[in-house]
């Protein structure tokens, strides 16, 4: 007998609806959602939604990333409830909820923005915060107009191989190389408190770091990360947002090609899983009020080894956003 995804046993603390029970449903069964989390149609109360976009007409090299949000969500099955390494279950201290993807025009970058950001403005409505999934890494733009319009300007912390502070390709404004650069001119990041970390490669010219520093950006590059340490990250990023409104994006090219390999601009000589997992914990302490992740590219992944990471990249993202005190979790059909 087929059951309705609505009847699916699921775990349920103090009024919040989780996961579908991995121990009556198995993992390979059921709906795709992320973490197997209701959809947002299925709870009356958000605090956090989680959603697709399906977009990569900004990319530069090789596309793929439109596709990214549904591998993402495949590879996020066997997440389980509690995130030990945080001490923390993000689904039981907040209602998160998959509110599926932002349909965007493929043809038009213009207006697959401004569909992405209404898109934003009309989720940001009902749910407190948003974790996004992409998508090339042109939807950050929409996407801090969105929480600009919410929060007024925001640090912004830029996990990539590459700055994304360039002008043009090709006379075109918008296209994943570009979104912070506008968004810096647009007046939606706060230029005292904005960092990227783990660029590494080679650049255009010496001018494309002056550039960037005069867009209001400081930069951790991953070479640094063996003498810093993931420690000495932290306390950088903390030093740079302060108190400050922090919106976090996460472009999976940060990981070395060996932890990434589904991506489009792939560098040597990226982060590990583990390093950016355990910096991605730093944010608990910070006032993170968005997030995305972007450029998660399957087809050139194998054995979801980009779309596991990344599925737990955001899976520590929902963690930060967690408050600290949980109550004890139930089980009930």
């Amino acid at each position: 007998m087929r059951t309705d995804a609505s009847d699916l046993p699921r775990i349920a603390t103090g009024g919040r609806v989780g996961q579908v029970d991995a121990t009556v449903v198995p993992r390979f069964a059921g709906p795709a959602t992320f973490a197997r989390l209701p959809r947002i149609d299925e709870v009356s109360d958000v605090d956090v939604a989680v959603v697709g976009v399906p977009f990569d007409s900004g990319v530069s090299y090789r596309p793929g990333a439109r596709f990214g949000p549904a591998h993402v969500r495949e590879s996020s099955r066997l997440l389980r409830p509690y995130n030990p390494a945080a001490d923390v279950e993000p689904f039981a201290s907040q209602q998160v909820v998959d509110a599926g993807d932002i349909p965007v025009n493929s043809f038009d970058i213009e207006a697959a923005i401004a569909q992405v950001e209404a898109g934003a403005r009309d989720l940001l409505e009902r749910a407190g915060r948003l974790v996004t999934i992409g998508g090339d890494h042109t939807i950050a733009l929409p996407l801090l107009r969105a929480v600009a319009a919410k929060h007024g300007p925001v640090a912004v912390v830029h996990f990539d191989a590459h700055l994304d502070t360039w002008d043009t390709y090709f006379g075109a404004a918008y296209t994943h190389g570009t979104p912070f650069r506008r968004a810096s001119e647009e007046g939606l990041v706060d230029r005292s408190g904005c960092l990227h970390v783990g660029t590494r490669g080679p650049l255009y010219s010496r001018q494309d770091l002056v550039d960037d520093r005069d867009l209001g950006f400081q930069v951790v590059p991953s070479v640094e990360m063996d003498d810093l340490g993931v420690r000495g990250v932290v306390e950088r990023i903390r030093d740079r947002v302060g108190d400050r409104p922090v919106y976090l994006s996460v472009d999976i090219d940060v990981l070395d090609p060996a932890f990434a390999p589904g991506t489009g601009t792939p560098e040597a000589g990226g982060l590990t899983s583990r390093e950016l997992l355990a910096v991605l914990r730093g944010f608990s302490e910070l006032n993170l009020v968005g997030a995305d992740l972007v450029e998660v590219a399957p087809v050139y992944d194998h054995a979801e080894v980009t779309g596991i990471a990344a599925s737990h990249v955001a899976y520590e993202m929902l963690s930060a956003m967690s408050p600290r005190t949980d109550p004890a979790p139930e089980v009930h059909p």
